[in-house]
C-alpha cells in the first residue's frame, strides 16, 4: 500500500511538474524583419522578467510596486545586459499583468540565432521557457547569365544576401555524359549575409543544351530553380521570321515575358498570363510580333513580321516563371538588310545564265552541224554511183584483152622460158 502511494505522489509532482512547463518552440527569424519570441505564464504581482541567451542574461524588465494590474500602458523599468540588443528587444509592458512576457526582436540579423530562455518570477512562483532561434535570408531572386570575361563562354549563377551559406547544383536538359566541373565561390559581407558565384564553363560542339542552377539552403527551404538556352538566328529584312522559346516540362502554367535589347535597356515586347488565358503587347511591337505557341503547354515562341534591319536585329529574351522557378531563352537574331543593286545584279545574272545556255545550245548545233558535213565528206568516194560509173567509163576492153595476151609481162612473165617462145615463132 506504501509504495502505491509513493508512486501516486510521484506521479502527481511529476504530472504539476509537467504543466508547468511551456514546451521548447523553435522558430525561423528573418534578418533585418522583427522576431516574436513567445513566452507566457500564470498571471500574478511583482513580475520580473529575465530573458537570457546561452545562459547569459541578455534583457530585464521588472515592474513597479505601484503599478495597478489593471492600467493597460503598464510600467517598469528595462535593462539590456548585452549591448547586442540593446534599443533592439522588448517586452509589452501593458501585457505582462495578462501573463504575457512575449520578446520583440527588432532588425534581426545572424548574430540573433541560438537558445532563448524566459524566467518569470512572481508572487506565486517562477515559470521558465525555452525558445530556440534559427534566423535565416531566404533566396530573394536567382540570376543566370552568359559571360565572356574569363575568355571562354561560362555560365554564371548567382545568389546575394542569403544566409545561411547557400548550396548550389548544376544539370543539364537534355542530360549530357560531360562531367559538370562549376567553380563556386561564397562570401560573406559585414553582416555575415552569404553572396554565392558559381559558375560553369559551357560545353563545346552542344549549342542547344539548356543549362539548369539550383540553389538551397540548409534550413531545407523551397529549391530556386534558374536555367538558360542560348541560340543564333538569321533572317532577311521583310520576310517573317520565327524565334522559338520553349519551357522545361517541369514549369507549369507559368508567367511568359517577352523583351528586346540592342545595346540599350531592354525594352517590353510582350507578357502573357497563364491564368488569366490573356496576352498584352506593348506599341509599337503589336505591329510586328504575334505569339503564336501555346504557352500552356510550354510553346512562347514568338513570330516578327516584317523585319527591319536596323530595328529588329538585336536581342530577344523570353522568361517563363513560376514561385521559384525561372527558365530563360536568349537568341540574337540578325536581320540581314538588302544590299544596294543587289536586285539588278541578280537579274543580270539570270540574263547571263540565260544567255550561257542560248550560246551553248548555239555551239552545240554548229557542232551537229560540222560532224554531219565531215561525215559526208570522208564516206561520199564509196557511196556515190555517179563517180563509180565514170571510173568504168574510162577502161578499154580490148585494151584488157590484148594485154592479157601480148603484154610483155605476160610473155615474159617467168625466167628462163622467154628464149624458147621466140625462136619457135621465128621458125
Amino acid at each position: 500500500m506504501s509504495a502505491i502511494l509513493t508512486w501516486a505522489c510521484l506521479l502527481l509532482w511529476i504530472s504539476s511538474a509537467t504543466q508547468d512547463k511551456t514546451p521548447d518552440v523553435t522558430l525561423t527569424c528573418f534578418i533585418s524583419e522583427e522576431c516574436v519570441l513567445p513566452c507566457s505564464f500564470e498571471p500574478a504581482s511583482g513580475e520580473t522578467i529575465k530573458w537570457s541567451k546561452q545562459d547569459l542574461v541578455v534583457y530585464k524588465f521588472e515592474r513597479d510596486d505601484e503599478d495597478d494590474d489593471d492600467d493597460d500602458e503598464g510600467g517598469g523599468e528595462e535593462h539590456y545586459e548585452q549591448e547586442q540588443l540593446a534599443g533592439r528587444a522588448s517586452v509589452f509592458p501593458h501585457l505582462i499583468s495578462r501573463g504575457n512576457a512575449t520578446l520583440i526582436l527588432r532588425r534581426t540579423n545572424p548574430k540573433d540565432r541560438g537558445t532563448y530562455r524566459c524566467h518569470v518570477h512572481t508572487s506565486k512562483g517562477d515559470h521558465n521557457a525555452k525558445v530556440i532561434v534559427k534566423v535565416e535570408a531566404p533566396i530573394r531572386a536567382l540570376s543566370l547569365e552568359l559571360t565572356r570575361l574569363s575568355g571562354y563562354e561560362e555560365m554564371k549563377c548567382t545568389a546575394r544576401n542569403v544566409f545561411p551559406a547557400p548550396r548550389v547544383t548544376w544539370a543539364t536538359e537534355p542530360p549530357t555524359f560531360e562531367d559538370l566541373r562549376p567553380v563556386t565561390r561564397i562570401q560573406a559581407d559585414k553582416q555575415g549575409l552569404y553572396m554565392v558565384d558559381s559558375r560553369l564553363r559551357r560545353l563545346e560542339g552542344q549549342p542547344d543544351l539548356i543549362y539548369i542552377c539550383r540553389v538551397t539552403t540548409s534550413y531545407g527551404g523551397p529549391v530556386w530553380t534558374a536555367s538558360l538556352r542560348e541560340r543564333e538566328i538569321r533572317g532577311s529584312q521583310g520576310r517573317d521570321i520565327t524565334i522559338p522559346c520553349f519551357a522545361p516540362p517541369y514549369l507549369n502554367n507559368p508567367y511568359l515575358h517577352w523583351t528586346f535589347s540592342n545595346s540599350e535597356d531592354p525594352l517590353h515586347i510582350l507578357q502573357y498570363d497563364s491564368y488569366a488565358g490573356n496576352s498584352i503587347t506593348s506599341p509599337p511591337w503589336d505591329n510586328h510580333v504575334e505569339l503564336i505557341g501555346m504557352v500552356v503547354f510550354g510553346d512562347g515562341s514568338l513570330r516578327l513580321m516584317d523585319p527591319k534591319h536596323s530595328e529588329h536585329t538585336g536581342s530577344y529574351t523570353c522568361s517563363f516563371s513560376v514561385p521559384y522557378n525561372t527558365h530563360t531563352e536568349r537568341t540574337e537574331v540578325t536581320i540581314e538588310a538588302p544590299i544596294a543593286g543587289r536586285s539588278s545584279s541578280k537579274k543580270a545574272s539570270h540574263w547571263w545564265i540565260f544567255g550561257l545556255v542560248i550560246a551553248g545550245l548555239v555551239l552545240t548545233l554548229v557542232g551537229v552541224l560540222a560532224y554531219k558535213k565531215l561525215k559526208g565528206r570522208n564516206s561520199k568516194p564509196r557511196n556515190d554511183p555517179e563517180e563509180v560509173t565514170e571510173l568504168h567509163s574510162v577502161k578499154d576492153p580490148t585494151a584488157d584483152s590484148n594485154l592479157n595476151d601480148s603484154s610483155p609481162l605476160t610473155a615474159g612473165g617467168t625466167n628462163g622460158q622467154t628464149g624458147p617462145q621466140t625462136g619457135a615463132q621465128l621458125t
